[in-house]
């Protein structure tokens, strides 16, 4: 099964910002499946490093962390 997670939360709301990129990374691909992430509105602000650093939600992982994660298991992200 393939999943698609779509985001259009940025930096000013970092829980609902990072949990799109959790759920890929921590549920999705650990359980065997395949996920893509689709960056949409304020979303498209997360791929600029120096910003992705500095979000952390409530509750989820940092985004960074998440990311790298994303990253390391060639989850495709679209804008």
């Amino acid at each position: 099964m393939e999943v698609l997670y779509v985001s259009s939360c940025g930096s000013s709301d970092p829980t609902r910002a990072t949990i799109p990129w959790h759920l890929a990374v921590n549920g999705s691909i650990e359980a065997d499946q395949s996920a893509r992430i689709v960056l949409a509105g304020d979303a498209t602000e997360l791929l600029r490093a120096d910003l992705r650093g500095t979000v952390e939600g409530v509750g989820v992982p940092a985004l960074r962390e998440v990311v790298a994660k994303a990253i390391d298991r060639g989850v495709p992200i679209h804008v």
